[in-house]
């Protein structure tokens, strides 16, 4: 594991934390963020509830390949610093499954996953 190592900031500024989205200060042992949505577009302003499911779906049935790390890491380091100072952080926006994090991390997991469907109506 690399070396830890202390993070200050001294301002942050958030604008937008969408869905399932989070903004964590501190180290953590492990991350797991998930999510998943049925997006439908379509050229006429109608709205259904409960219309789609994501069973109805493969692609939130199917597995993620993970593939193992095979490849050997190398690395040097220079312990010049065990702080990170950073005076100010603008975010317009985090999104859907991500994660905004101030710390360390020693697994992180993130999953988002979208159906688009389209609707257009018939042309003449």
């Amino acid at each position: 594991m690399l070396n830890k190592r202390t993070s200050y900031v001294n301002h942050i500024t958030i604008d937008s934390l969408a869905t399932t989205s989070t903004f964590e200060i501190g180290d953590s042992t492990a991350i797991h963020a998930f999510s998943r949505a049925i997006a439908i577009q379509r050229e006429q302003e109608l709205f259904f509830s409960n219309e789609a499911n994501f069973d109805d779906f493969e692609i939130f049935k199917r597995e993620i390949p993970l593939d193992p790390i095979t490849e050997e890491l190398t690395y040097e380091s220079s312990p010049i610093n065990s702080f990170i100072k950073v005076n100010r952080i603008d975010i317009i926006g985090v999104s859907t499954s991500s994660i905004l994090h101030i710390g360390s991390s020693n697994n992180v997991f993130l999953e988002a996953r979208v159906k688009h469907i389209r609707q257009l109506n018939g042309r003449k």
